[in-house]
């Protein structure tokens, strides 16, 4: 991406600071300290997303403008994925399926209503044409 180093630079920081958001480990491990557990937090998924976001710009650090200009989409719009749809999740108490989300301000937030409206065109009233009655 050696074309266009200022947008190159800009993606390379927006995917960084996206993985941060992402899998920031601080409050989860001293919520989980609080509860007398020990966990890693998410502190090795971020050292390992850092990684490969380094090697992936590393990888097209010379490629032409055409081909830069698609990686530094592919970077912007994989920077909107971790910030906007990857949330935090630990589990509250070993054996039960509840769990503490790290919910942040930049978190996509829908209404619901593709979901409450999904059923009501197919033929048995529910998924895939059948109506869960035998």
């Amino acid at each position: 991406m050696a074309t266009a180093p200022a947008p190159a630079l800009n993606a390379y920081r927006h995917l960084m600071r996206a993985a941060r958001i992402a899998f920031q480990g601080s409050r989860l491990v001293q919520w989980v300290m609080l509860t007398d557990q020990f966990t890693a937090g998410d502190a090795p998924i971020l050292t390992a997303a850092q990684l490969q976001i380094r090697n992936e710009f590393r990888q097209k650090a010379s490629v032409d403008a055409a081909d830069a200009s698609a990686a530094i989409k592919h970077a912007e719009d994989v920077a909107k994925v971790l910030r906007q749809n990857v949330v935090q999740g630990q589990r509250t108490e070993e054996g039960k399926d509840t769990f503490k989300l790290r919910i942040h301000e930049d978190i996509e937030r829908g209404d619901n209503e593709s979901i409450k409206t999904a059923g009501k065109g197919t033929v048995g009233g529910g998924c895939c044409g059948g109506g869960g009655k035998k």
